[in-house]
């Protein structure tokens, strides 16, 4: 069962159903969902992929995914996974448009490598980020994310793979 964490200032909890609209609006988002997966998909997707977090994820147990608040507001989504393009544990982490530039995206991923160390037992973690999103490379980077090859995906763009040490 997914955890709740506690940041300084965010609540990493698993979703709840009234949370699906604030989920769909934030992955309809094309400033976030540029950079999650494959990129945008369409509401009706987003709304079966929340279904599934209940459906697939929680009722299996299969990984932990959180719904991520800021003073009781929905504003971004976490996960830390297994992942073969990987080969171990992947941390996933987005913010809404109004949370960035605040340090949030640092303190959340901090928390989820951390989780992965401390709670998994994990010997690394890794992070697969397109390389155009300069942000979120510099933030891993300052982290202590190496990067550690290229991916090169199949409509020719460039996916970093970036891994920590514990």
């Amino acid at each position: 069962m997914t955890p709740t964490l506690r940041t300084e200032r965010l609540l990493l909890s698993p979703y709840v159903p009234a949370d699906e609209e604030d989920f769909v609006a934030l992955f309809q988002d094309t400033r976030v969902s540029r950079w999650m997966g494959d990129g945008p998909v369409s509401e009706e997707e987003d709304r079966a992929l929340f279904g599934r977090i209940f459906t697939k994820v929680y009722a299996g147990d299969l990984f932990d995914v959180w719904a991520v608040r800021r003073d009781g507001e929905l504003v971004g989504h976490a996960e830390i996974k297994r992942t073969d393009a990987v080969d171990g544990h992947e941390i996933i982490y987005a913010l809404a448009p109004a949370a960035w530039g605040a340090g949030l995206g640092t303190e959340l991923a901090r928390a989820l490598a951390e989780y992965g160390f401390e709670t998994l037992g994990l010997p690394e973690v890794h992070a697969t980020v397109a390389a155009a999103n300069g942000a979120s490379l510099a933030l891993l980077e300052r982290l202590g994310f190496e990067h550690v090859r290229d991916v090169t995906e199949d409509d020719g763009s460039t996916t970093r793979v970036l891994t920590r040490r514990a």
